[in-house]
């Protein structure tokens, strides 16, 4: 004879109730193997361990990774939320941020969670860099001569942190591209006038300056990850930036904008359609569509979308790109993300094909050094992770 003993446990609705989330929701997380649950004998009722319930609730929710056998890192922070088809920095919704808040105040935000008064920080320091072919190795170039230079690199301190910041971003922005005429009065327009064909206006400069917002941070991607664990180890900025960067120049991060531009550049060619086939053939996905953090369509998309489209009005190849997307929502119903809509923006500007990644690494260089900070403020080298000898 089978005993079968009973467990105590939850129902599902208390379960759900727990987490915050609908009860479809909370089965997800059952056929993802992220909760286990079981019924008791003689009932067809789900029921849920409560101490597997309270440590989710506290890890926050499982989500689907675009990565097989993704590792589930869990990082404290108060920087960056991704909640509700929203992103926040420090609690403020960066989709706001991007039409209204420069991104030299966005930041200092991040980094010290001060409203600046708008004093200036972009002046680029002088810096001789050699010929080099590509806009992402004279941005590393910059970071090298910048702490080449830099007796003091290693204060990690906030006031120190934030000062190298600054240069850094400046220098980067400056480095992006050559400039002729009067200095630019902010990052968002240094890298317009040093990588756009066509001259700055002050719709794309504004759209230009929301695209940098908007990709500041975004929670424990890839190289934000790279960046805490130089962290960790008490790296200084120089270095925190220069391991964001390793992990920004893959194909699939940093790169990942460029693809969706040459989707775009393609389907005016082929059309949207033959288009979208050929590249979901070669690369098992449609560039700039879709992501898993943002289920109903990424946010960030729409807003750039729009301020690129106010930039350009009567543009082709905004038009283009409304054809691309509309057949994208009719092929593999999925919605553009912010490659895509960094991809148009800097099409529209005749930016080159690099220009992308130099804006996106850019960008993200205030979150990686807002990231920095937080670390430094916790115990070093706790990212020591553990190998398994697979037989």
């Amino acid at each position: 004879m089978i005993i079968i003993k009973s467990m105590s446990g939850i129902t599902a609705q208390e379960a759900a109730d727990r987490l915050g989330v609908r009860l479809a929701t909370l089965y997800s997380y059952v056929s993802r193997g992220a909760l286990r649950s079981w019924r008791e004998p003689g009932s067809r009722l789900s029921r849920f361990d409560p101490s597997e319930i309270e440590e989710l609730a506290r890890r926050g929710k499982p989500r689907r990774s675009t990565v097989p056998l993704a590792l589930d890192l869990v990082v404290h922070s108060r920087l960056t939320e991704i909640a509700d088809q929203d992103l926040r920095y420090r609690g403020a919704s960066a989709l706001e941020l991007a039409e209204s808040t420069s991104f030299e105040e966005v930041a200092v935000w991040l980094w010290a969670a001060q409203r600046t008064n708008g004093r200036p920080w972009w002046a680029a320091p002088q810096l001789q860099l050699p010929e080099v072919g590509t806009a992402r190795d004279r941005l590393r170039l910059a970071v090298v001569l910048l702490s080449a230079d830099d007796p003091l690199r290693a204060d990690l301190s906030l006031p120190g942190v934030v000062e190298r910041g600054q240069r850094m971003i400046s220098a980067m922005a400056a480095a992006a591209g050559p400039t002729a005429g009067q200095a630019p009065a902010s990052i968002a327009g240094q890298l317009w006038a040093g990588l756009a064909a066509l001259p700055p206006t002050a719709e794309g400069v504004r759209a230009l300056n929301a695209a940098l917002v908007l990709l500041a941070d975004h929670e424990l991607a890839a190289s934000t990850v790279a960046a805490r664990v130089a962290a960790s180890a008490r790296a200084d900025p120089y270095s925190v930036v220069l391991a964001g960067m390793g992990a920004m120049a893959g194909s699939l991060h940093g790169g990942a904008p460029r693809r969706a531009r040459e989707l775009l550049e393609d389907a005016v060619e082929v059309g949207p359609r033959v288009s979208l086939a050929r590249f979901a053939e070669a690369y098992g996905h449609l560039p700039g569509f879709g992501h898993p953090l943002y289920p109903g369509g990424d946010p960030r998309a729409r807003v750039l979308l729009r301020l690129t489209e106010r930039a350009a009005p009567g543009s082709a190849l905004c038009a283009q790109a409304g054809a691309v997307i509309s057949a994208a929502r009719e092929t593999a119903r999925v919605e553009p993300n912010v490659d895509l809509a960094l991809a148009l923006l800097t099409a529209v500007a005749r930016m080159p094909p690099d220009a992308p990644e130099a804006i996106f690494t850019v960008a993200r260089t205030a979150g990686w050094l807002a990231h920095a900070l937080e670390e430094y403020g916790e115990p070093p080298l706790r990212f020591r992770a553990r190998a398994v000898v697979r037989p």
